[in-house]
């Protein structure tokens, strides 16, 4: 059996105008885990965190303590365009041995990335939704591929907002034309990151690399205030760019059509994914 855990980074508001300190990109994504193997992810992040923040729980605290101390994916993000060379490299490290993990887990990563375009609508709840919707359709095919079944566990945001999603899912599931889903076990269920390794390694994939990548090297050209903007972004791309891209999970239709993977919905630049890894 296989897990999907989805997260995500950016708010899901419009971007009125380049002169805003809105987000100006949404990152929503998913990797998948074979259920054998999160015991040994989970030992792996506690290892990480002990190694390279040890001040961030007193000496007494216990093992287990160490999975609620949360490195979140936006402090990594704003270490590596600090003016410290120590805080940059704490964050390339941190990034590095993240992606390691995933890597030596053979986990896959299904991410969708929005560069908002400046002045018009963004519908955030119904990208969210269909999102979601495209990540376990992506899910069913590599479980199918797998001869597997499974379960989607996204970061928790609000009771509305989550049974919206759940419910979007679960409409398809029972449609008369049959289920799309089918490998699933059941609609997507919520949790909260300080319970769930593969919500903490999925932040650090869209906080820490896909969001600021996407932000300097989509829209810094397009925006007056770079408060989400820094060149030393792209250096995320000139380090880890490849690796996520090598985590991929792609697959083709019948008509020999590519679907999965990192996609990038870029209408101002028209740029596609490749501008992430490059």
């Amino acid at each position: 059996m296989y897990v999907c855990y989805l997260d995500e980074a950016g708010c899901t508001g419009a971007l009125p105008s380049p002169n805003t300190q809105i987000q100006p990109v949404f990152v929503l994504g998913g990797v998948f885990i074979e259920e054998s193997k999160i015991q040994s992810m989970t030992h792996d992040l506690l290892a990480l965190k002990r190694r390279f923040f040890p001040n961030r729980l007193p000496e007494t605290a216990l093992y287990h303590d160490w999975m609620a101390a949360e490195i979140k994916g936006a402090d990594l993000r704003r270490q590596a365009r600090s003016t410290n060379r120590n805080d940059r490299r704490l964050s390339y490290y941190v990034i590095a041995e993240s992606l390691k993990i995933l890597n030596e887990l053979n986990a896959k990563l299904v991410c969708r990335v929005y560069a908002k375009q400046i002045g018009h609508p963004f519908d955030g709840s119904a990208v969210y939704t269909s999102t979601v919707q495209s990540i376990c359709t992506a899910f069913q095919n590599f479980l199918i591929s797998k001869c597997s079944r499974g379960i989607v566990i996204a970061d928790s945001r609000n009771k509305g907002k989550n049974a919206n999603v759940s419910h979007s899912i679960f409409t398809q599931r029972f449609r008369a034309a049959g289920d799309p889903y089918s490998a699933l076990l059941e609609v997507p269920t919520f949790g909260h990151s300080d319970n769930h390794a593969g919500l903490q390694m999925m932040d650090f994939i869209c906080s820490a690399l896909l969001f600021p990548i996407t932000a300097q090297a989509c829209m810094a050209r397009h925006l007056l205030d770079h408060t989400h903007n820094s060149p030393l972004y792209l250096k995320l791309r000139a380090r880890f760019g490849q690796d996520i891209k090598n985590l991929q999970y792609r697959y083709q239709d019948g008509k020999g059509n590519w679907h999965g993977g990192i996609k990038l919905v870029d209408p101002q630049n028209l740029y596609n994914a490749k501008v992430l890894f490059a």
